[in-house]
Formats: structure tokens, sequence, C-alpha cells
């Protein structure tokens, strides 16, 4: 009887629980399972897949002092992709002003194969150091030759390349004896050294150099020093307009013959072109025949007129779009062919790159004259593959 009973306790308990249990798990509704949730939507800073096209990286300041540069060289890129209709490459922006360790960071990790940029030398190596450890090349606009390597390329307008163009002219039209005047700092010393390098290769001689500080009381005061040594036909005042134009008149004598020189620094400075003392003074640097059109055509598209410098980044599309003919998206980028000694075409003429990863260009002399310039030595229009 009492068994009976527990018999009968456990029995009414293991129906309750399976009542309770049945009550918790049994659909409510039609049978048909309900559907999925939506997907998470997808992160602001997660580029979607691509399978077609190649990706690249552009690293330029986009806040800051300089963003106003760095958004005429990004809107120079859009311009060469949507100039050539290009469908096989996607450039992202990744602002440096933001900290170049941080924007290369990013660029590697959204799978980029390549980046355009940086702007400023210094930070390059913050750029390098990421870029190397993933392999991806880096093809710089800084004009800082002393920074290519391994996988990074220098594309930036060089003082060197300029100062050699215009030394080999001014050989060329007999004159032998060179002096210069060159503002303390990098770029003066980049000039400094180039020139006495130029001169070297060429046969002549340097007679003088003379430093300063970039004011008009210090480089007028250099020009004095460097006209009371004398022995000169020629002097290279590596510095823009203004400064040139303050050093120039004590330079030469209303009567004499000294022919001034300049560097790249004076493209487009209106205050050359301004100083009666310039007038006839040479220098060089990439033509402006196809950039007056580009100028023009960006002008219309972006409503503004672009720095010169955007240049370097259309360009640097051009110049990815022709490898990308022999590059399988999401392959690492085939730097060999960087180095084809015909080299390439863009906006500022025909360009190639050493085998240390500079920029050789083809540039053009140009003659100071009252108001404008006249080309005395045309470009090259290609390398002949050398």
């Amino acid at each position: 009887m009492f068994n009976r009973k527990i018999d009968r306790r456990k029995l009414i308990a293991m129906a309750t629980a399976s009542l309770i249990a049945a009550c918790q798990t049994a659909p409510k509704g039609p049978s048909t399972p309900p559907p999925p949730p939506p997907p998470p939507p997808p992160s602001a800073n997660t580029l979607p897949a691509d399978q077609m096209r190649h990706r690249v990286a552009l690293l330029v300041p986009m806040t800051g002092p300089n963003a106003a540069v760095g958004q005429s060289i990004a809107n120079a890129t859009t311009k060469a992709l949507l100039d050539m209709n290009a469908a096989n490459l996607r450039i992202t922006t990744y602002d440096t002003a933001l900290g170049a360790t941080v924007a290369a960071s990013r660029a590697v990790a959204d799978g980029n194969k390549l980046i355009l940029g940086p702007l400023l030398s210094e930070d390059i190596p913050a750029v390098i150091t990421t870029a190397r450890n993933a392999r991806v090349p880096v093809i710089s606009y800084s004009n800082d030759a002393s920074r290519a390597g391994r996988d990074v390329f220098i594309m930036g307008m060089l003082p060197s390349a300029s100062v050699e163009r215009t030394v080999s002219y001014a050989r060329s039209q007999g004159l032998s004896r060179f002096a210069g005047l060159a503002p303390v700092g990098e770029y003066g010393q980049r000039a400094s050294a180039a020139l006495a390098a130029a001169v070297r290769a060429q046969g002549g001689t340097l007679v003088a150099m003379e430093s300063y500080d970039r004011s008009a009381a210090s480089v007028s005061g250099a020009a004095r020093r460097l006209k009371a040594k004398g022995g000169y036909e020629t002097v290279l005042i590596a510095d823009g307009g203004r400064l040139s134009a303050q050093a120039a008149p004590l330079l030469k004598a209303p009567a004499d013959s000294t022919r001034i020189l300049g560097t790249e620094l004076w493209s487009g400075d209106a205050a050359v072109v301004a100083s009666p003392a310039l007038r006839g003074a040479w220098f060089s640097a990439v033509s402006d025949g196809r950039y007056r059109q580009f100028a023009e055509s960006y002008r219309v598209r972006f409503g503004a007129p672009p720095y010169r410098i955007s240049t370097l980044g259309y360009d640097s599309v051009l110049l990815t779009l022709r490898i990308a003919r022999e590059w399988r998206p999401g392959a690492t980028f085939p730097t060999a062919r960087m180095f084809d000694r015909g080299g390439f075409v863009g906006v500022d003429g025909a360009f190639r790159f050493s085998g240390a990863g500079v920029i050789e260009r083809a540039l053009e002399v140009r003659q100071v004259r009252a108001g404008g310039v006249d080309v005395v030595s045309e470009a090259p229009a290609q390398f002949g593959g050398d």
C-alpha cells in the first residue's frame, strides 16, 4: 500500500514535469521556422571585398596645415581614374596628418597592395616600417632622394635633377665657372651638393659657395660676400623668386654678363618674371605643355584650380594603371615593372626610375624674360630605353 502511494506520487510528479517541459518547448503558431535575423551592418572602416579591382592606398594630409594640398592630390587621383575610365582600380585615402603610422597600418589592414604617398619626407620612415612587413611597395611624393630604398620609390620634383639639367645646358653654351648661393637647411644642402656634382661631371669649375638664412638681410649679405670673391660666370640661386630677386642685383654689375641660374622652385613663381634682375636667367623644370589643359579640366570638375604638385597624384595613377596590365588583383605589386628604362609619360612629361628607386625626369630649360619665360631647350618627349 505504501509502495503504491510512492509510485503514484512519482507518477504524478513525472507527469507534471513533462507537462511543464512541453509548455516551455512547444512552438506556438505555425510550424514553419522564423527567418534568420539580418546580418549586422558593415563597419565604416571595413572595405568591401574586391575580386576584379586592385586596391591602392593614397596617404596624404587631409586635415591640418597641408590639408588643401592633400585634397588637391586626392582630387587628381580621382580625375585620373575618371579620365581613363578605369574600373580595375580602387583608391582609398588615408589621412597622414592623424599619424603616418596609423594611416599606413590601416591601409595595410584594409588589404591595399600599393601605397601612393606620403607627401612629406618625415612621414616616410613610419610608412615603410609598416609597408615592408606586409610587402607593400611605396611610391612617395617626397622630393628627398635619400629616402629611396627597397620597394620605396621617390616621385617628387628633385632639385638635383633641375640643377643637373641647367648646368649641362650652361656648359653647352660655353660657360665653365660656376658659383652658388643656397639657403641653410635640407633643400639648400641638396641643391649645393647637386651643383658641385653637376659641375664636376660636366668638366666645369665650382669657384665659390655661400649660404644664408632665409631672410632678405641674410641673402643680401651672402650675395655681397660672393660678389667680393668674384671669378664666376654663372651663379645658381637655390631659392624661390622673392629671395632670388633680392640677391640677383647684388651678384652682377649692370654691364657684366653674369648668368643667373635658378631651380625648379622658379616654375610658376610670379616674382621671377616680375624681377628685372632675373631677366635672362635660366632654370629647368617639367614642361607645362600638358599641365595647362590638366589645370583647366581640374578647375571645371572640382570648382577650384589645382596645386601644381597635384600632377604627382595624377601621374602616379597613370603609372599604376600601366603596370596593372600585368598585375593580378590581390597579388603583390610587381615592382620590377617600375624599372622600365623606356619610362612612362604623364602630365609632367616623360619619367622613369633609376635602379635606386629615384625618379628621372625629362626637363626643359627656360629663360626668363619680362613678364614670362621662353623655352630654350625642349624636354625630350620620351626616354630611349637605355
